[in-house]
């Protein structure tokens, strides 16, 4: 099966020290504002709300929307006003950048032998920047998107969590519609990206800027080596070693909490005309999974999930839920609305296990299709759901 590899950007891809480069880009955005607010006023702010983008991602916003609540209003800035000025900084001043940073030619063989390969290929650098600082910092690696057909390239307008949640890899994915097969993330920083991808069930080839790094963590090592070293790797590795583990806990969770982060950034370029339109006769619209996901989740998860909380080895009856779609009349629901009340509800769930402890996901189950079993297999259970329909989804309208 085709194989699915993330690539981190800086100081993967691209040679850039964030410890020297932050700082000169602090500097020349403030010097770029300082007709507007005082720099010593607006880094701190926008540190801040970086940070807010980091630790406080969430389903209901994009991180653009997050770091906008977080920065404009304590700077009196009004977001439309300033927009121009800070659209001209990136069309204009932020290219100067580009003296900091040095291509890597084996970060140019990496990708083009990929590619060559067939492998999808992502770019998952943490999206705490505009789409246009990212694509030009691609450009300094001397891997344009417009002559390298990336799969996907995080950013902050169309991505609601950043590394190190480790839902930030489940939402990559699932905006490339959940595809089958071996994954590989590659990434330099354990703690950015090595750690979180391992949450998510991820495998990770670890890339540290220093190739004497050594592991000082108490869980095993990942593969270590240079970006040289990743296809040599992957020709030695059998493929099922490259399977996400996606059952444990925090990979579980990382999941349920991309989902509907997914879904808004998946419906968001479609048109309303556009909303319950179906692919083909047998095959649902958007809005149509939508109210779907919605229903089961209000209906279904979190019934379950409440009863197996309270009794004691609960037996499940098995929900058929399919013909709701033409009982309910999901193609004339709207779909905004829909996923407004699945965002809820999946909140609901997600505070209910995050008070889990570890004996809690092992409580047992009587489950009427799957026999004895577990609430950990339950929540599976529901995350695989969720996938199955991220999967649909992206057929549907991409």
């Amino acid at each position: 099966m085709t194989l699915t590899l993330l690539v981190d950007l800086d100081d993967t891809l691209l040679g850039n020290s964030q410890k020297a480069f932050i700082p000169e880009y602090l500097s020349a955005l403030g010097q770029h504002l300082a007709p507007y607010v005082d720099p010593d006023k607006m880094v701190p702010t926008l540190l801040a709300a970086t940070r807010q983008m980091m630790v406080a991602g969430t389903a209901e916003r994009t991180l653009e929307e997050t770091f906008s609540t977080a920065f404009y209003p304590p700077l009196g800035l009004d977001r439309a006003a300033i927009r121009p000025v800070l659209d001209n900084f990136y069309a204009n001043h932020y290219s100067r950048l580009s003296t900091m940073t040095h291509q890597r030619p084996e970060a140019i063989d990496l990708i083009r032998q990929s590619l060559e390969r067939g492998y999808r290929v992502g770019i998952s650098t943490s999206p705490l920047f505009p789409r246009t600082a990212t694509m030009q910092r691609l450009e300094w690696a001397g891997l344009s998107a417009q002559d390298y057909p990336f799969q996907l390239i995080s950013t902050f307008e169309t991505f609601h969590f950043a590394k190190p949640e480790p839902a930030y890899f489940a939402e990559f994915l699932a905006q490339m519609g959940w595809p089958e097969g071996p994954v590989l993330v590659v990434g330099d920083d354990i703690k950015m990206d090595v750690l979180p991808a391992q949450d998510c069930g991820l495998p990770v080839f670890w890339t540290p800027v220093e190739p004497s790094a050594k592991w000082e963590l108490s869980s095993p090592p990942p593969p270590q080596g240079k970006l040289s070293d990743v296809l040599v790797w992957l020709d030695q590795t059998p493929p099922e070693n490259l399977s996400p583990d996606l059952f444990q806990p925090a990979a579980l969770k990382a999941i349920l909490r991309a989902t509907p982060a997914a879904l808004d950034t998946l419906t968001r370029q479609l048109a309303t005309r556009q909303w319950n339109i179906r692919p083909t006769q047998n095959e649902w619209c958007a809005t149509e999974i939508l109210c779907h996901l919605r229903d089961v989740e209000q209906e279904v998860n979190l019934p379950r999930l409440k009863h197996c909380l309270i009794e004691d080895n609960p037996f499940i009856a098995g929900r058929t839920t399919d013909h709701w779609a033409e009982e309910r009349n999901y193609i004339h629901q709207n779909l905004p609305a829909a996923l407004q009340q699945f965002r809820a509800h999946r909140s609901e769930l997600l505070t209910i296990l995050k008070s889990l402890s570890q004996q809690n996901w092992q409580r047992p189950i009587r489950h009427a299709i799957f026999g004895p079993t577990t609430l950990q297999d339950m929540v599976r259970i529901i995350a695989d759901h969720d996938r199955l329909h991220i999967q649909q989804m992206y057929r549907t309208i991409v």
